[in-house]
């Protein structure tokens, strides 16, 4: 009996501590010309364990609350332990009653320059700077984190944002671009200040709206939740007239996007007329889907 009884209790302890994310790694270096070389397996064979196994939070995880996600890494350019390349980071989360996910993170990181030796220990510090190599993973994990827990509850991810936010600031001193303001308006630097000032409290606003009173809703009463929808993404509308064309709304419509103009292309039908005109303001380059909402 005792033995049953520790063995009940280690299943049930394992189904609350599992790791945090269900992530796809891939690594292409088709642009190389070398694509078949062992070193990029290894890296991606590395970096997906590394990804997966290490328990990036103290909040215990059940199996099936581990978050999708994927990143896609390009090589362009590797000389011995140098690479340049680009890192493509998505997550999605499921919605309630229903077998949809959502997207949630879409970014595209072209400043993505590492050096790696193959075999050598991925190990990462909340606190201190190990490698870019690690840091741009991280920072892109605590983003996941950040945002998932954000369409869960209001603010919810406070502490992973403010995590990703201590690595770019331990990130800066050596160099690599992407850490700092000078490396342009779509850095991750850029991101993560965005994210966190009070100037695009919108934004964080929206994703837990969107998500818990829209798409959350959907499996009890359509149209209510297409009418909080809606509602939720006008209000990007006060964010942009305070800083019109912000990185933060691209960031947000390279994920939704398709997933607006799904969801108010079909029916049942609701009063559109302002989300259109707010949608054709605040992101005119995805006019092409916004006209083919019709309901």
């Amino acid at each position: 009996m005792r033995n049953i009884f520790f063995a009940l209790f280690f299943c049930i302890s394992m189904g609350y501590s599992a790791q945090e994310l269900n992530c796809k790694v891939v690594v292409n270096a088709e642009q190389t010309g070398s694509e078949n070389i062992q070193v990029f397996k290894t890296l991606e064979t590395q970096l997906t364990e590394f990804v997966n196994n290490k328990r990036w939070t103290t909040r215990g995880f059940k199996l099936n609350e581990r978050i999708n996600c994927s990143m896609f890494i390009i090589i362009n350019e590797y000389d011995n332990d140098s690479f340049s390349a680009s890192i493509q980071v998505q997550s999605s989360r499921p919605v309630y009653g229903s077998s949809y996910s959502t997207p949630i993170y879409n970014f595209n990181d072209k400043y993505f320059t590492f050096k790696y030796a193959e075999f050598e220990n991925l190990n990462f510090s909340e606190t201190q700077y190990e490698s870019n190599l690690i840091s741009v993973i991280a920072f892109h994990v605590y983003m996941i984190l950040g945002l998932d827990a954000d369409s869960f509850e209001l603010n919810g991810g406070d502490e992973y944002l403010n995590q990703a936010q201590t690595i770019v600031n331990y990130s800066q001193q050596e160099g690599y671009k992407g850490w700092k303001l000078s490396d342009g308006s779509q850095s991750r630097y850029v991101l993560i200040d965005n994210m966190l000032s009070p100037t695009y409290k919108e934004y964080r606003e929206v994703m837990y709206a969107y998500h818990r009173e829209g798409l959350d809703k959907m499996s009890t009463n359509v149209k209510a939740a297409k009418e909080a929808l809606a509602s939720s993404v006008t209000s990007f509308q006060t964010m942009n007239n305070r800083r019109p064309n912000s990185f933060l709304l691209r960031v947000f419509f390279d994920a939704k996007s398709d997933e607006i103009e799904s969801v108010f292309s079909d029916g049942p039908s609701v009063n559109v007329s302002n989300l259109l005109d707010v949608l054709s303001n605040i992101a005119p380059t995805y006019s092409s889907k916004w006209r083919n909402i019709k309901f």
